[in-house]
């Protein structure tokens, strides 16, 4: 089970809310379609989350209205069902023995409710491990919103597709990656994958070892049959905890693998020969 807390980032006092966010019913779909999306941000002037999100909705939001707000308004607005909020927050699960928090970009449905994690959830995406930088995962806001946005859209097409709502959904795309050429970060890569020969001996198809730069203009020219893997796993002096691995089309919005795995001497963080093997058979 996930447990919500209110981003220390964007609310300063940690507040605790447990359970797993439900699904969003028809009604709240309908809703949802019908809704102003409200992007809150940061509090922090400094901020480079506000820069990268606000170039990244403008970019690529299209399904509803938007405006940026603050997170004083939020506290308000969240309980009007007329808006519907991208907002940032902290996560932890229960089997995680660690205790290791993890930054979510959550896409919400206004509703009167008194807990967070009672609002209906129509997407939730890892976006890093608590406290680290925003600059760790900034670069690949706007593919993350562009998926976000094309998930929505087939909720809103077909509301009965409700498991659309677990990221694992989407490996039924696994197969398509082979006609795709996938980018890697070399930090983002367990040790014994960690030089094309090495990956080369396990998946046969398109990969490249690339840097950031070259993720962002990937995501920015929306470079045709290529996928980005974002990773999200334990940083600093923490050895344990979940690692999340996610491949994003940049030119098709499209999620063709979604995985997670708890950290330990076996598997450590980043993505696993095993990750691999999945996508090669």
């Amino acid at each position: 089970m996930r447990t919500l807390l209110l981003s220390l980032a964007l609310f300063f006092t940690t507040v605790l809310l447990i359970g797993q966010a439900p699904f969003p019913s028809n009604d709240e779909i309908k809703q949802f379609n019908a809704s102003k999306t409200c992007v809150v941000l940061e509090d922090d002037p400094f901020s480079s989350y506000n820069i990268y999100i606000k170039d990244a909705v403008k970019a690529c939001w299209k399904i509803t209205p938007y405006e940026f707000i603050t997170v004083k308004d939020f506290n308000v607005m969240r309980l009007n069902p007329a808006y519907s909020f991208l907002v940032i927050t902290q996560t932890n699960f229960d089997k995680d023995k660690s205790h290791g928090l993890y930054n979510f970009l959550n896409l919400l449905q206004g509703k009167d409710v008194n807990k967070l994690a009672e609002m209906p959830e129509i997407c939730a995406i890892p976006l890093s491990f608590a406290g680290v930088s925003d600059l760790v995962y900034s670069y690949k806001l706007n593919a993350i919103v562009s998926f976000m946005q094309k998930h929505a859209q087939k909720i809103l097409e077909d509301p009965s597709l409700t498991l659309r709502k677990y990221l694992k959904y989407y490996n039924k795309n696994i197969p398509g990656i082979k006609n795709k050429t996938i980018l890697v970060e070399q930090d983002d890569l367990a040790p014994e994958i960690s030089t094309i020969e090495r990956i080369k001996a396990i998946y046969t198809n398109n990969i490249e070892i690339v840097t950031d730069d070259e993720i962002i203009k990937a995501i920015e020219n929306k470079t045709p049959d290529t996928v980005i893997l974002h990773k999200v796993g334990p940083m600093g002096d923490r050895y344990s905890g979940y690692c999340f691995v996610m491949l994003i089309g940049t030119d098709d919005s499209e999620l063709y693998y979604y995985n997670l795995h708890m950290v330990d001497k076996a598997n450590p963080n980043g993505l696993l020969p095993d990750d691999l093997r999945r996508l090669e058979n």
